[in-house]
């Protein structure tokens, strides 16, 4: 059974569908299966052992989106062992061609177009658009949910602050 949230974001004020369970604080991280900018399969449980950051985008190429990886590329150099992703549903072509052109080193961007395992497991998959909502999770090294913010209006910023705080108590620095 799917489960839809309706109404749970908006984009400019117009509600949508989320498909997907809402992941909290304190939930087991799902494992999903994207793809990297160069076509091959990037499991999360991979990354087990350390500190993720999860950036859910809907394209890289709106503003906000840009904005917002180019954020969590320049704290990244100030997070030692963090793993920052970003997901999108943008083709892994256009994440490779954007990330070069935006000069993205620290931060690794994958695309959930293939299948939509992140966006299923996460919730964060917009029924309307098929694309991944605006959203972003902290999970700590043993796999579990520490921060889970789905941003109301697609439109806005997620809340920076509390995300790098929650990293840093993780680091306990």
């Amino acid at each position: 059974m799917t489960i839809e949230r309706p109404g749970a974001v908006t984009l400019r004020g117009n509600p949508l569908t989320l498909v997907g369970p809402e992941i909290k604080v304190g939930d087991k991280a799902p494992d999903f299966t994207v793809l990297t900018t160069d076509l091959a399969p990037f499991q999360f449980s991979s990354t087990r052992g350390k500190v993720r950051i999860i950036s859910s985008v809907p394209s890289l190429d709106t503003p906000v989106c840009d904005a917002q990886t180019r954020r969590f590329n320049e704290e990244a150099a100030k997070l030692p062992g963090v793993e920052i992703l970003t997901i999108s549903m943008d083709l892994p072509f256009a994440q490779k061609r954007w990330c070069g052109a935006a000069g993205i080193d620290r931060v690794a961007c994958y695309s959930d177009h293939r299948d939509a395992s992140f966006g299923l497991a996460y919730g964060t998959l917009i029924k309307e658009l098929r694309l991944d909502t605006r959203a972003v999770f902290v999970v700590d090294a043993e796999d579990t949910v520490r921060y889970a913010e789905y941003v109301p209006e697609i439109a806005n910023h997620p809340n920076y602050d509390a995300i790098l705080e929650t990293v840093r108590k993780l680091l306990g620095s």
